[in-house]
């Protein structure tokens, strides 16, 4: 597995302004990057708070947290219900709230299909074992009609060769089921010009994040998590979220200034923070990251 770097890690906690004993959310704890230099900022007599939808990365950020010197709270759960994961775990305020929304290299392989570069079941759900009701990229593949697939590579993917991918796909499962990531990507790749085969991005790239987005329901979860969490927000509590692609950054920039119209806050990023040439030379993953912060009003 290759090394995960936390993306915008200092800028993120910093513009948190963390205080010793404050209480704080880690909406989407992944790894624990951000989680571990807030259990330092915070301190002994604080409480962090760690949530995630993946049990895996909650297993994977407890062991990177067993020697935290500071309260460890783990949940398993989305945080588009936040402020009632919270309340659950006795917590009906916080201090600062974190959303990083990018997705770490271990669900990359975990064996659910969220790679192109591995033969893995087409699942991309949050869960090892989704529940039967659960919706997975294989479904998606193989009943959603060729109008519906056009759509959806459109406007969670931007692809530009929507219409000829999920011509292909449908000409393809007719032949075979289409069940595994490879096999969802040599369709992809197959259907685009070939002089846009060889480029630096793959021919998936965008199909795949259009199929996760939907899987998962992110922007929804996105939207409805930064309202229950701008409730959860203590006075001059703040909200840090990291994008990485415009869809989700639209919906940050729009909520945000949506709240400081009601009155609700702050935004204390007029413009979205990036990365430096420095972090991105290092993980070219974050290349895309944008980090956004509002502060509630005392």
């Amino acid at each position: 597995m290759q090394q995960h770097h936390t993306v915008l890690l200092k800028e993120s906690i910093d513009g948190l302004n963390l205080e010793p004993r404050d209480v704080v959310v880690d909406g989407t704890v992944g790894q624990g990057g951000h989680a571990a230099l807030i259990a330092e900022r915070v301190g002994p007599h604080g409480t962090v708070l760690m949530l995630d939808a993946d049990e895996s990365s909650l297993a994977a950020a407890k062991e990177r947290l067993a020697e935290a010197n500071t309260h460890l709270i783990y949940v398993h759960g989305n945080f588009r219900a936040i402020k009632e994961h919270a309340a659950r775990a006795g917590i009906t305020s916080a201090d600062g709230i974190l959303f990083d929304l990018g997705w770490h290299q271990g669900q990359m392989e975990s064996g659910r299909g969220f790679s192109f570069r591995e033969d893995a079941p087409l699942l991309m759900t949050l869960t090892t074992n989704p529940e039967p009701y659960q919706v997975t990229a294989a479904d998606i593949i193989g009943n959603w009609n060729e109008d519906e697939l056009v759509t959806l590579f459109r406007e969670y993917g931007g692809e530009r060769f929507a219409g000829r991918i999920a011509r292909t796909i449908v000409e393809t499962r007719v032949r075979r089921p289409i069940t595994t990531s490879k096999q969802l990507a040599d369709v992809v790749q197959s259907a685009v010009p070939g002089k846009f085969r060889g480029g630096r991005i793959h021919p998936a790239t965008k199909v795949f994040q259009a199929l996760r987005i939907a899987v998962n329901d992110e922007l929804e979860a996105l939207k409805e998590g930064i309202a229950s969490a701008l409730q959860l927000l203590a006075p001059n509590g703040r909200l840090a979220i990291i994008t990485f692609h415009s869809l989700e950054d639209k919906i940050v920039k729009e909520a945000f200034k949506q709240a400081a119209v009601d009155g609700m806050g702050t935004l204390i990023t007029k413009k979205p923070t990036v990365p430096g040439r420095s972090e991105v030379l290092v993980n070219r993953r974050a290349r895309s990251a944008k980090l956004r912060i509002f502060q509630k009003h005392a």
